[in-house]
């Protein structure tokens, strides 16, 4: 049996393995896509093999404690659950099936709230696999341009496993690859595809975030960024491209078995074949005794867990032919992408677009008047069979004296708001649509009611559809998740489209 947990990276490092050199210096900088295709490929059907063989030999769970709801991006057939309350738990560890998601949405919580959720999280975590005797893995999954509350909630999870079990943790481990996102890291430089071009992570908009922001793109020196020095980047174990692209899962190994006092490692990946052999070492070190923690993005619980490949979802699987309603398309994302998304709706047929004056959340009444507009005008929308696209002003509200807690809690009073149009829509949409990590959190969960949904599958890379409760606000519908980091300047446009008659 295993006993571990999974969560992410801190460190004490061997020296050597992660100084820089000449490939490395240049990817500081933004970097032709070919970069992603310097390494030949390993025999992949010989990889399968030996990573099948050890999910095989793994007999307890994976748990994923997912700070929004667009962690489910690479899976399907997997039970989420929005609350983390015993039952909840008893239930996930009952299922047939190895993995399930836990929606903590802690990306919208202040740091105190985020702490007290994962140490509460995993207490019962804990006592539901003595209860029931079955080990447990828990991943930590997060954000691929790496925002989020970082290192606290690792931290916080190693704290409590190590407290009821006993048992150190050896090793954390950062891999925030997430190939249909395109975001990849090569010399431990973590890049977000734009186009042809590969920008550093720290040079993109989701680093100049007002509550998670960061400067390094070198993930080792944003794990002593984010650690303040607590762990330091020479600290850190890097997993190198040419020994997971020679498949040499004996070299691997001895860089996790050499891990100690929840040491950080860093996993390079530009492709799916680079986490499979990966995992193929972590799953033997864990045999051995070692015991590791992860901080991931979605491609890496895929992986670990073995979900296979399915095609993307298509329009006969989505659509709910019996309703001759409208849909519901609710847009809280500012990130520049989505806003470039919104703008391809124009002039599409069969949908209104509703600018919701966001700005008014510093009046209260005047917020109030303007949410009853757009709560009427959405409302004839749907019942004409007519999609509703409600989406916040551009630009985010920033005043002088803003905290990062400050910025977020108005984040999330605004997504209150926007999520209210769900709860008091006049006629059942035929699906709905979030755009937005705290948008879609808040709308699975105060506004549909969500206690347990199943993941469908994608309509697009990285964007995962839902199929909700029987006791959720609106049974059977489609519920699609749309990151605002996420698609094409054309893909909000191509999944609406499924809908459009």
């Amino acid at each position: 049996m295993y006993n571990i947990l999974n969560i992410w990276p801190t460190a004490k490092y061997r020296s050597g393995i992660c100084e820089l050199n000449g490939k490395e210096k240049r990817g500081m900088n933004a970097m032709n896509r070919d970069l992603l295709n310097e390494y030949p490929r390993p025999d992949e059907a010989s990889v399968d093999r030996l990573l099948a063989e050890e999910i095989h030999s793994f007999m307890g769970k994976i748990i994923v404690l997912d700070d929004d709801p667009t962690g489910t991006q690479t899976v399907h057939g997997v039970s989420v659950y929005t609350r983390w309350d015993y039952s909840s738990i008893r239930e996930g560890f009952e299922e047939p099936g190895a993995l399930f998601y836990i929606l903590t949405n802690s990306r919208a919580l202040s740091a105190a709230e985020s702490a007290a959720l994962h140490e509460e999280a995993a207490r019962t975590i804990h006592r539901v696999s003595k209860e029931t005797g079955t080990s447990y893995l828990i991943i930590s999954r997060s954000d691929s341009t790496l925002r989020g509350h970082y290192p606290l909630e690792t931290e916080v999870l190693k704290n409590t496993y190590e407290e009821c079990t006993g048992h150190a943790i050896d090793g954390e481990v950062l891999c925030p690859f997430f190939k249909e996102g395109g975001r990849f890291t090569v010399g431990n430089i973590h890049y977000v595809l734009s186009g042809k071009e590969l920008i550093p992570a720290a040079k993109t908009e989701f680093a100049r975030d007002s509550t998670f922001g960061y400067a390094s793109s070198d993930l080792r020196q944003y794990v002593e960024e984010k650690t303040e020095g607590r762990y330091p980047a020479g600290s850190v174990i890097c997993i190198p491209m040419n020994l997971l692209r020679s498949a040499d899962t004996n070299g691997v190994e001895s860089l996790l078995l050499s891990a100690s006092d929840f040491q950080k490692i860093i996993v390079n990946a530009s492709d799916y074949c680079d986490l499979k052999v990966f995992c193929t070492a972590l799953y033997r070190a864990m045999k051995k005794g070692k015991r590791f923690m992860f901080r991931s993005a979605a491609s890496f619980v895929k992986v670990i867990a073995g979900i296979p490949d399915r095609p993307l979802l298509g329009r006969g699987e989505l659509s709910r032919s019996h309703s001759r309603y409208g849909g519901l398309i609710l847009i809280g994302s500012y990130t520049d992408k989505t806003t470039a998304q919104l703008s391809m709706l124009k002039g599409l047929d069969g949908i209104e677009l509703l600018e919701f004056d966001s700005d008014l959340i510093t009046d209260l009444e005047a917020l109030e008047t303007e949410r009853q507009r757009i709560l009427a005008l959405a409302s004839a929308c749907i019942q004409k069979g007519r999609h509703a696209v409600i989406y916040t002003k551009r630009k985010k509200l920033i005043f002088d004296n803003d905290t990062k807690e400050t910025v977020l809690k108005r984040s999330v009073s605004i997504s209150d708001a926007l999520q209210s149009f769900a709860v008091q829509i006049g006629t059942a949409p035929s699906f709905l649509i979030a755009k937005g990590g705290i948008t879609s959190s808040d709308i699975a969960t105060k506004a549909l009611h969500i206690r347990r949904a199943v993941v469908l599958g994608q309509v697009a890379p990285g964007i995962p559809a839902w199929e909700t409760g029987p006791d959720s606000r609106y049974p059977g519908i489609p519920y699609i998740i749309f990151p605002g980091n996420v698609g094409e300047v054309d893909t909000l446009k191509h999944v609406i489209s499924f809908f459009c008659s």
